[in-house]
């Protein structure tokens, strides 16, 4: 069992050999999903908060815009604080 850097917990090793032989992904492809799928569902909510902010605006989206649709976007994923306001959204880009 490998350490997931971003979970910072064991990679079993037996989900690794289910998605070599259900999905036919090398050892190394199905071991580099998986920690991306740890790293996405690790990231915290100030971490999301700013990266979807320099995103959006990379896309040419104004901040007021990019505060209702961050705010969706954490409204669908998975969090462990509570949903945050759009003020509170700003502040965390801002400090």
């Amino acid at each position: 069992m490998d350490l997931d850097p971003a979970l910072d917990t064991p990679i079993p090793d037996a989900l690794i050999e289910r998605l070599v032989r259900v999905r036919g992904l090398s050892p190394s492809s199905a071991r580099q999903i998986v920690e991306e799928v740890a790293g996405f569902y690790s990231e915290t909510l100030e971490e999301f908060v700013i990266r979807r902010h320099l995103e959006l605006r990379a896309q040419g989206k104004r901040n007021a815009e990019i505060y209702r649709q961050v705010r969706e976007e954490i409204r669908r994923r998975r969090f462990r604080s509570p949903l945050p306001s759009e003020r509170r959204i700003r502040r965390i880009v801002y400090g």
